[in-house]
């Protein structure tokens, strides 16, 4: 695995562990960030001994407090599309579409693209002390790396709109209430409770929980069009050697060897 600048990846068994290593920075996300982001994910596509992802961030403060604004000064609008588009496609579908399960583990500060990445993981672990927002507006700016879309469809368009539009922060318990977050755990839990959560999931078929993230992913797109990818997907399963001995092991009453 190649040595990243921004970033530290931690490989423990099965689970690789991706901090934000810009602590100074509160995590910020910039140029080369989110670069070496988009890197490690087709590392860890190809890499079949990693099952799960954990992110989080360096220090106690933040997850990730946003992109670096500093790198917005002076672009135009055309710069400022590709600098949306290459977000997009190269990091924060990269993540949603990851063919493993991959939480944030929120601890501290999430805010604008933080927040935009949090909500690209399949699932979300937030410290107690956690605020979460999207303040581009503050800026005369929208959120430009799917936070318009994914909090919608997280929370409702009700509550994105009033978050995004007042550019507030809500504390951790508040979005676990809204459904933004799916836990709020003591700091020093944290990282345990992503781990146990993926370790759960070890015990199930890596081919069929690839395949659930793709009938979600797809229902999000166009409902219709996720109907129709479940029942192809849960065909396709009944070819796998992973189904073959997990109706197999439900017969003979054990469990199955995943």
């Amino acid at each position: 695995m190649r040595k990243y600048n921004t970033i530290l990846v931690d490989v423990d068994t099965n689970t690789a562990r991706i901090t934000i290593n810009r602590a100074d920075k509160m995590n910020a996300l910039n140029a080369e960030t989110l670069a070496e982001i988009s890197a490690i994910f087709d590392e860890l596509e190809n890499d079949h001994t990693v099952r799960g992802v954990i992110f989080t961030g360096a220090g106690s403060k933040a997850f990730i407090a946003g992109a670096d604004i500093t790198e917005f000064q002076g672009l135009t609008a055309s710069e400022a599309f590709a600098l949306a588009e290459r977000g997009h496609l190269q990091v924060m579908d990269k993540i949603a579409n990851f063919s493993k399960p991959v939480i944030a583990a929120v601890n501290g500060f999430a805010l604008g693209g933080g927040l935009e990445l949090a909500m690209a993981c399949h699932i979300r672990v937030a410290s107690e002390g956690a605020k979460l927002g999207l303040p581009e507006v503050s800026l005369g700016i929208i959120p430009g790396y799917g936070g318009t879309q994914r909090l919608t469809q997280l929370v409702g368009r009700g509550k994105a709109l009033e978050m995004i539009m007042t550019a507030d922060m809500i504390v951790a318990e508040e979005a676990l209430t809204w459904g933004l977050v799916n836990y709020v755990v003591p700091a020093d839990e944290l990282l345990t409770k992503c781990y146990s959560l993926l370790e759960k999931i070890y015990t199930r078929s890596p081919i069929a929980i690839s395949y659930a993230i793709d009938a979600v992913n797809t229902s999000l797109i166009n409902p219709e069009n996720g109907f129709k990818k479940e029942i192809e997907l849960f065909a396709q399963s009944f070819d796998t050697v992973e189904s073959k001995e997990g109706i197999q092991a439900f017969i003979e009453k054990r469990k199955p060897n995943f």
